[in-house]
């Protein structure tokens, strides 16, 4: 009876430290990344007078190593009194821009812009293409 209550504790305490490592490594297996991976935040730029200024931050957080690629964001008709660099932000058309040109956004990667306009434009995750 003791040699079986030890070895369920055996058997419980192995499961406990096996467990986090093979939950890990399946964290961390390449193509887990999904679009709740791609964060987008924005917020307004105090500093300036005038027409506000909104400041724009986008970052792959997967860790699986696979960096997604042709990122798309709704945007709706997305424009800027301040010229947006194309390669990092581009409007394709209503409610369809792209991120960084298509290029893979590279874990922990962050693409941060500004933009000016009289209200803030509500940018959200479209799609992309995921490993």
């Amino acid at each position: 009876m003791i040699s079986a209550l030890v070895l369920l504790l055996f058997y419980l305490m192995m499961m406990l430290i096996i467990s986090p490592s093979i939950y890990g490594l399946l964290l961390l297996q390449p193509g887990r990344c999904t679009n709740r991976d791609i964060s987008i935040s924005q917020s307004r730029d105090s500093s300036t007078s005038g027409i506000p200024k909104y400041i724009v931050e986008i970052v792959n957080t997967c860790v699986s190593g696979c960096a997604p690629s042709n990122i798309h964001l709704h945007c709706g008709w997305f424009a800027s009194a301040r010229i947006v660099n194309p390669r990092v932000f581009k409007r394709l058309g209503y409610d369809d821009c792209l991120v960084k040109a298509g290029k893979p956004l590279n874990t922990s990667h962050i693409i941060r812009f500004t933009y000016s306009n009289s209200f803030m434009y509500p940018l959200g995750f479209k799609y992309a293409r995921f490993c």
